[in-house]
């Protein structure tokens, strides 16, 4: 390879794509790839600017928030201040008896806007850590306090909780993506996939399906974990809010804790803070992630209520046996306070609701295309669903010749825009969804 007169000189597209292809492994994609990446050379508001025109596009508008963390789109003078702030003064410091500005102060931020009850702050580096020690949490709680028995988990069909391993042992042990490792995974409990609708009502009968499940494992299980109001990458289906309610209440009866995965759906996503908030419930535990950052760097945070704190800190091992390397870094944490400040500090839930507005009237009328099962919209969320798997390579281009990033899988397609995306540019995103469940 010829000499470079900068380390940062930009490729050409054609060997930039040759030693992609070669070396490097992309998500939930085989090595070498058999789909060819489009190259993105920076990014600012809601679009991705091209390395080369795509479809005679220099840019596409991003209705995907690059998988759901980057609310405020890119680039944003405010966090960018923060980032760079923070960079002139430490860019990190291990947190092991040591700490610092940035991480307490975004402690003490969540801990405020969080459902109250939730006052211990563990901060990790991915959402599937954050998964993974929420569990460790609850396990070595029972552990602490004398009944180590209470070792298994139950969840419902169809959620999504992270490629790691306890994460991979409660996401959906069919139709998801971890079946491979069923005979290896620890066996976890399993309900049925709650009823479908954000406003269809409670069904007595699941309710009492989920006291029967718990009720007769009581006695084996740490915790129930789900995904509140939305279960995201395990089908992208909505359920309504008081079914929180009800395993709030059966954890309570059967001692179990109860764990919530508000990775995908935190920070203003479903239309409220939380999600956790439609239900007004406290969980046990709760898992951060995605928007935390506002989509600027890794980081994720597990919360836990006193109850669970004590338990751990008063056992034999007096010690949560978990710590990141990057764990409560500076850059990450300072963006983080920052971001959170951006959102609350506008109108960020008439900003959703506009969205939503704008997903329910531009994708109505995928909902007469041939192949399409349901459309449904919530908060800043638009699905599509076909009736059969969707054609991803056929459905992403459809998208981009309409000037648009989505990221299709399964049987659906999609989106989850920057609560900054415009009018016109939510109707564009909507006019590509519907042009990918045509040709998907």
């Amino acid at each position: 390879m010829p000499e470079r007169s900068h380390p940062y000189e930009a490729l050409p597209a054609a060997e930039l794509l040759a030693l992609d292809r070669q070396h490097v492994w992309h998500p939930y994609g085989p090595m070498p790839g058999r789909q060819e990446p489009l190259i993105v050379s920076s990014a600012s508001g809601v679009r991705l600017r091209m390395a080369e025109p795509v479809e005679g596009h220099e840019e596409l508008v991003d209705g995907m928030s690059s998988w759901w963390s980057a609310i405020h789109g890119y680039n944003h003078p405010a966090l960018n201040e923060a980032t760079t702030a923070q960079l002139g003064r430490m860019s990190h410091v291990m947190f092991g008896g040591l700490t610092h500005e940035p991480a307490v102060r975004l402690a003490a931020k969540l801990v405020e806007i969080t459902p109250a009850g939730l006052e211990h702050v563990f901060l990790a580096d991915s959402g599937s850590v954050a998964v993974e020690v929420a569990v460790k949490m609850c396990l070595q709680y029972w552990r602490s306090i004398g009944r180590p028995g209470k070792t298994r988990l139950l969840t419902w069909r169809g959620g999504y909780h992270g490629d790691t391993w306890q994460p991979m042992a409660v996401c959906d042990p069919e139709g998801g993506m971890h079946e491979l490792w069923s005979g290896a995974l620890p066996r976890q409990v399993f309900a049925d996939a709650p009823p479908g609708g954000f406003d269809t009502p409670v069904d007595p009968a699941y309710a009492d399906h989920l006291r029967s499940l718990i009720a007769a494992h009581a006695d084996e299980l740490a915790a129930v974990i789900v995904e509140p109001v939305v279960q995201g990458a395990g089908g992208m289906r909505f359920h309504n809010p008081g079914y929180l309610r009800v395993l709030r209440e059966l954890c309570d009866e059967y001692g179990v804790l109860l764990v919530l995965d508000e990775i995908a759906t935190g920070f203003g996503r479903t239309g409220a803070l939380f999600a956790a908030d439609h239900a007004g419930i406290t969980p046990d535990v709760m898992c951060l992630g995605k928007a935390l950052t506002g989509g600027y760097l890794t980081l994720s945070a597990t919360l836990c209520t006193p109850r669970v704190a004590d338990g751990i800190s008063e056992g034999e091992v007096p010690v949560l046996a978990h710590g990141p390397t990057f764990m409560g870094n500076p850059l990450a944490t300072a963006v983080a306070s920052a971001s959170i400040d951006l959102l609350l500090g506008q109108d960020w839930q008439r900003e959703v609701k506009r969205i939503e507005a704008g997903l329910l009237e531009g994708l109505a009328p995928a909902a007469d295309l041939p192949g399409v099962r349901e459309v449904r919209v919530l908060g800043a969320i638009g699905v599509v669903q076909l009736d059969h798997a969707v054609d991803m390579a056929a459905a992403t281009r459809a998208a981009v010749r309409e000037g648009v990033w989505v990221r299709p899988f399964r049987d659906l397609i999609y989106t989850m825009p920057p609560f900054v995306t415009g009018d016109a540019d939510v109707a564009r995103i909507c006019r590509a969804v519907c042009a990918a469940a045509k040709e998907g």
